[in-house]
């Protein structure tokens, strides 16, 4: 499901980079792929940037409105998405850790600001108005005139220092958002001017905040009490049970209602009357009645579903492609939109820690091998890429050997192009930290201890288990014995919030455009420092002492790239941090796939763009008479 954008996909802030090397524009395809679009069989439509005017805000009823740009369509339908997996884990997007439960979350809630898919750029969406101060430290930002909550409460200054001082300050949920917008360890003052004008102040000047508005605004009258209670009673709120019993209690301010949930069957939204965006007739958005998401068990099926017309949308995996052209019905056309902006890698636990039982969170011998440049470094370059692009991806896609992702306007070109696979100089690697091989070509570590360890990845997801058996085969070339285990996503991720892994193929969502939307990852005490998370309790400082010093260097160019407003600098800092992460391996990324999406004839008003496919979801409407 690629209808929705990640927690930080609002975070951006397209930077022209003159004085350097132009990396590759987001979307772009030319190195790869580009032969889809004429090789036999249905075309690929290549997906191009392009450009709309502005958003023009109109007054009615004494609402200040925003005016879609898209031509005017008709109402009524539903929409019918299908996702991978057994539901989200939540419906409280500020507690969720998952794509799908903040994907789904998200889709009842907007932020302060947007971004524009055309260009990239910030625009106000529930803010008429951002002013920022000539020392680049003070926000100034003044809401839309007459918005409301779907349950008619009027949406204020209250509900956004409410959601920024009350839930992210405190790292309440998902420490995430908190994480991205501290600077030096310093949280932005907020304070109310009046009911409709809210202050930020930061510490320094922050080149990235002003996307971080984007962060949706939580209804104060509807979650006060829960958040006074605490993290637990909050995290608790707007969960999977409250949205298959009491879906009303869900207030929104996007375009959706949530309208039921089947728990691990469906989720099914309506339309919010109040939602405050209209098209040039002056009519309330959305078109659709109602958008439906089914949960499915695996990639095979989601495509069947969509063979068989009963979803209206999906995204299509390199081994699929070139089924999905030789189809007939249902009609259907193919985009192209270019590299996924999001990396798929392997994860080592570096964790020397112990758990929430008080053990440790890794055996002491492993948790040796995966602190181990040189061990890191072997599996690395064991890793035959090439081969699963070819065999696994079918050629739609390339290997990825970079913390940014393809189709990144911070790509460092110069460690893009990575290596091709090679076991001797994995066993020279090997050598150097004097592990050996025993008779039967096992590897054995100085100790004596034969290298084995486990190898999760979300079961469902065929793609990704077949990358596991492909690095399975790989690393038993190098004398590895590697247990996979494809486990239920919900599973996955509470073995990843918990710490409880040796390793993990998984994947994150990213931004073509501004690499401090992944600060949660890299930064030491961030939420999300995967190959080693430090729990804390919200609110509370996370203990760092025990950093590593690449660590500290990776921590050192995430606050000075998000100090500095000088483009080229910036892009020399986050090449920088490229090198490091290339050089540590804390994550080894394997491939990007290109980003093929179908989507039925009946869909209207699509109009996808290198940065997002189904961006302008309250203009899309329904034609049932296209294709028959």
């Amino acid at each position: 499901m690629t209808r929705f954008l990640n927690i930080f996909a609002v975070f951006l802030l397209i930077l022209s980079l003159a004085g350097c090397a132009s990396p590759p524009k987001p979307g772009s395809s030319a190195k790869y792929g580009g032969g889809l679009a004429t090789d036999g069989g249905k075309s690929i439509i290549m997906v191009e940037a392009k450009q709309k005017a502005p958003f023009r805000t109109v007054v009615q009823d004494g609402v200040e409105m925003l005016e879609a740009r898209g031509e005017v369509g008709k109402f009524g339908g539903t929409f019918y998405d299908n996702q991978i997996g057994d539901g989200p884990k939540t419906f409280n997007y500020w507690a969720s850790t998952d794509a799908t439960s903040s994907g789904l979350g998200s889709m009842m809630l907007a932020g302060l600001v947007n971004t524009d898919p055309y260009t990239g750029e910030p625009y106000p969406y529930l803010a008429k108005d951002v002013k920022v101060s000539d020392d680049k430290m003070t926000y100034t930002v003044t809401l839309r005139k007459g918005l409301q909550w779907s349950d008619g409460q009027p949406i204020t200054a209250k509900d956004v220092v409410f959601t920024w001082n009350g839930i992210i300050k405190k790292g309440f949920g998902n420490a995430s958002i908190r994480d991205a917008a501290l600077v030096e360890g310093k949280f932005p003052e907020i304070r109310a001017i009046d009911g409709s004008t809210v202050e930020f102040k930061t510490a320094k000047p922050f080149a990235p905040f002003i996307r971080q508005l984007g962060a949706p605004i939580a209804p104060e009258h509807v979650l006060k009490g829960v958040v006074a209670q605490g993290n637990d009673s909050f995290s608790a709120a707007w969960g999977v049970t409250d949205a298959s019993k009491h879906p009303e209690r869900f207030v929104s301010s996007g375009m959706w209602l949530l309208e039921g949930y089947d728990p691990r069957q469906r989720a099914t939204f309506k339309r919010n009357p109040k939602f405050f965006m209209v098209d040039q007739k002056a009519q309330r958005l959305p078109y659709l009645d109602r958008y439906v998401i089914n949960f499915v068990g695996d990639i095979n099926n989601e495509a069947l579903q969509f063979e068989q017309g009963k979803s209206d949308t999906f995204t299509v995996p390199g081994n699929l492609v070139s089924h999905m052209r030789s189809l007939k019905r249902p009609t259907f056309s193919l985009y192209n939109q270019g590299p996924a902006s999001g990396t798929i890698f392997l994860v080592f636990n570096l964790s020397n820690r112990k758990g929430m039982n008080g053990k440790p969170q890794v055996d002491p011998i492993r948790a040796k091998w995966f602190n181990d440049v040189n061990f890191r470094q072997a599996v690395n370059h064991a890793i035959n890429r090439e081969d699963i692009v070819a065999n696994i991806l079918k050629g739609v896609g390339a290997p990825l050997y970079t913390s940014e992702a393809l189709s990144s306007i911070y790509l460092n070109q110069n460690l893009a192009k990575g290596f091709s696979n090679n076991i001797e100089e994995a066993k020279a690697l090997l050598k150097k930290s004097d592990y050996s091989w025993n008779a039967q070509g096992r590897l054995m570590d100085k100790d004596g201890h034969p290298v084995e360890f486990t190898l999760y990845t979300n079961s469902g997801n065929t793609e990704r288990e077949a990358v596991g058996v492909n690095l399975k085969q790989d690393l038993d070339d190098l004398g590895i014995k590697v247990n996979f285990k494809p486990i239920d996503f919900n599973v996955l991720v509470g073995k990843l919030r918990d710490g409880e892994f040796e390793s993990m193929i998984m994947g994150l969502t990213g931004s073509n455009l501004e690499p401090h939307d992944g600060v949660n990852v890299w930064k030491s005490d961030g939420f999300m420092h995967l190959f080693n998370q430090r729990k804390v309790a919200p609110g509370k400082p996370t203990d760092i002492s025990d950093r590593l010093p690449w660590e500290k260097q990776l921590d050192e160019l995430f606050e000075k790239g998000a100090q500095d407003f000088d483009q080229q600098r910036r892009k020399e800092i986050y090449d920088r941090y490229q090198e490091v992460v290339y050089q540590q391996v804390p994550l080894i990324y394997l491939y990007s796939p290109l980003r093929i999406v179908a989507v039925r004839d009946r869909i209207r008003n699509f109009d996808p763009t290198p940065l997002e496919s189904f961006h302008n979801m309250e203009e899309i409407w329904i034609d049932d008479s296209a294709g028959k």
